[in-house]
């Protein structure tokens, strides 16, 4: 399901992890409902500017709280709303443990787009979402294009086996430490996982270096997870 892309005018997608100080519990519940209503009001300013979807990662990582998606057609408008939500008094207790962007960007390889290849577009959130980074070995760039175009043929075809999951692909070659970030939707992780076992077994799988860390999300509103973080 994985492609290289060809430019085009490309928007650029934000996958931001938050982690909240646990010293913000500890303040009264007056506080902290205060805190949440404010946080809350700054995101929904901003979504005019920065669109967003929310997901909880409460208690399936130790690093991460909650993530936002975020589109943008500008790295300074994602600064700058980030600034205002971190500006705020929940946003004082709040770290930036991970963030990933990049382009999205059109394949190379021919195939027709789907439903699964735009979770992008897709206003309804699947219930969990699962992303992770990815780079290529220094050999699969050796490759001749029609090389690599038979794997990934492969590896599309084991995609479109599942077609109840959809993906997001991001290309950050150059722009960050990892050269791709896929992000897949689904109502069912044991189906996920069975998708994942299967793209393993394909030839282009040997030539990827490094695929973590992987991140699995839960599709929360905004007002739920910050119900869920105290």
């Amino acid at each position: 399901m994985v492609s290289e892309a060809t430019p085009i005018s490309e928007p650029i997608v934000q996958f931001v992890f938050f982690k909240i100080d646990s010293a913000w519990r500890r303040l009264d519940a007056e506080a902290r409902a205060d805190d949440r209503d404010r946080f809350l009001r700054t995101l929904r300013d901003t979504e005019t500017i920065v669109p967003f979807h929310s997901f909880s990662l409460m208690g399936i990582r130790s690093d991460a709280d909650f993530m936002l998606w975020r589109t943008s057609d500008g790295l300074e408008s994602l600064e700058e709303t980030l600034s205002s939500l971190l500006s705020t008094e929940l946003g004082k207790y709040l770290e930036v443990s991970y963030s990933y962007f990049g382009l999205l960007r059109r394949s190379t390889y021919g195939q027709a787009r789907t439903e699964q290849d735009h979770a992008e577009e897709a206003p309804d959130k699947q219930r969990y979402f699962v992303l992770y980074p990815f780079t290529k070995t220094v050999e699969w760039y050796l490759f001749s294009r029609e090389e690599r175009g038979k794997m990934m043929g492969e590896h599309i075809k084991v995609g479109r086996a599942y077609p109840n999951i959809s993906q997001i692909l991001l290309y950050s070659t150059g722009l960050g430490d990892q050269e791709f970030i896929v992000g897949y939707e689904t109502e069912s992780l044991a189906e996920f996982q069975d998708l994942v076992t299967d793209l393993r077994s394909t030839e282009a799988r040997r030539h990827t270096l490094q695929d973590t860390p992987i991140f699995t999300c839960v599709h929360r509103s905004p007002e739920r997870i910050l119900d869920l973080l105290g």
